[in-house]
């Protein structure tokens, strides 16, 4: 039994987060949905570095700049196809677990991420063109973006709500599932039919807090806090995903909104190349792993029901860092305007590559 499988037992998903054309058309994503992979999640940095940083688009960019299409259709054209072939070899996975699994998430123009009527728009429109059952739209958890997560699941569409550090986010994020939830109901609608994820990032907490902690010469908490913020929001999702108005919900065929650990790669040295993996196994829960954390994990990483053990001490270390006047929410806040901000460099970024690209190929 591979590692991935034995996580599987735990009630934790393993997702990929990356893709690319050489990655389909080598078979390679297939092979690791065969190791026990069974989700893809991609973002615009994702894609950036796939179709800027290699010649595996190029053939497929000549018949587009030869069809006359505009920069903005060439990037669509590009990454609508990586996302449906992906989508289509996750099908097995998502037939098989009946919904659970077999997603590939796809994010809206970051550009959007304050605009409201712009993101559901942009939502609605990819959704429907990828027509796909096990196609989840990245919507960021800002907050323009929670009342378009109400609206996308209320009209039955999967939602991946992207870019959380903080319980406050989750919350919100959780609510608008809940309210999506509801509306899909009373407009007649299957929620059975309906799956989201909740993307909660990791390893970028430990970066901004261990830098004022190594300020402050106190080096315990370090490469502790990200995982500690982590397990006390699964207790939160315990929590609401339980009661009244879930039981409600659930009766009708309703699914949890599992957490999804992202941001997973250590970017610390100095720390476990698996810490963001292994200290946080649990059932109800998903892990978007990139390659090297993956392999890494397959190779050395330790599995066990960690998520939920030592939540006293999660809670006495997020104790201590307020005691040290460290501001986790203000932290937590300026990560995810500057996580949005990454990933509209990264789109734009991409445009221009492609822009440079089509100038060098009609040079050719």
């Amino acid at each position: 039994m591979t590692k991935l499988r034995e996580l599987a037992r735990y009630g934790q998903s393993i997702w990929f987060d990356n893709i690319s054309r050489g990655l389909l058309d080598s078979g390679g994503l297939k092979a690791l949905v065969e190791s026990g992979v069974v989700g893809v999640t991609s973002n615009p940095s994702i894609f950036e570095k796939a179709i800027a940083g290699s010649a595996e688009y190029d053939p497929a960019l000549g018949e587009l700049i030869a069809a006359q299409r505009s920069t903005i259709e060439m990037y669509e054209a590009l990454v609508m196809e990586d996302i449906g072939r992906a989508a289509d070899v996750l099908r097995p996975v998502y037939e098989r677990t009946e919904g659970l699994d077999g997603y590939v998430s796809l994010e809206v123009d970051p550009t959007l991420a304050d605009e409201t009527e712009g993101t559901i728009a942009e939502a609605r429109r990819l959704f429907a063109e990828l027509g796909r059952p096990n196609v989840m739209i990245k919507v960021p958890a800002t907050p323009a973006g929670f009342p378009a997560i109400e609206t996308l699941i209320g009209e039955g569409i999967n939602v991946n709500a992207t870019l959380m550090f903080s319980l406050d986010h989750y919350e919100a994020v959780a609510g608008a599932y809940l309210a999506g939830l509801e509306k899909l109901s009373a407009a007649g609608g299957d929620l059975s039919k309906v799956a989201s994820v909740a993307s909660f990032f990791v390893s970028r907490v430990d970066t901004a807090v261990d830098r004022q902690l190594e300020t402050l010469g106190v080096h315990d908490l370090q490469g502790q806090i990200a995982i500690a913020n982590a397990k006390l929001t699964f207790a939160r999702f315990k929590e609401i995903f339980s009661g009244e108005r879930w039981e409600r919900l659930a009766a009708q065929g309703a699914r949890v909104q599992r957490p999804l650990w992202a941001s997973t790669g250590t970017k610390n040295p100095s720390y476990s190349d698996t810490l963001y993996v292994d200290t946080l196994i649990g059932p109800h829960t998903v892990n978007t792993v990139p390659p090297a954390t993956l392999d890494a994990f397959v190779e050395h990483g330790r599995v066990s029901a960690s998520l939920e053990q030592d939540l006293d001490r999660a809670q006495e270390q997020l104790s201590r860092l307020a005691q040290l006047g460290i501001d986790l929410d203000a932290i937590t806040e300026e990560l995810q305007v500057a996580g949005v901000e990454a990933f509209a460099t990264a789109f734009r970024g991409l445009l221009s590559s492609i822009e440079k690209k089509k100038a060098q190929l009609q040079g050719a």
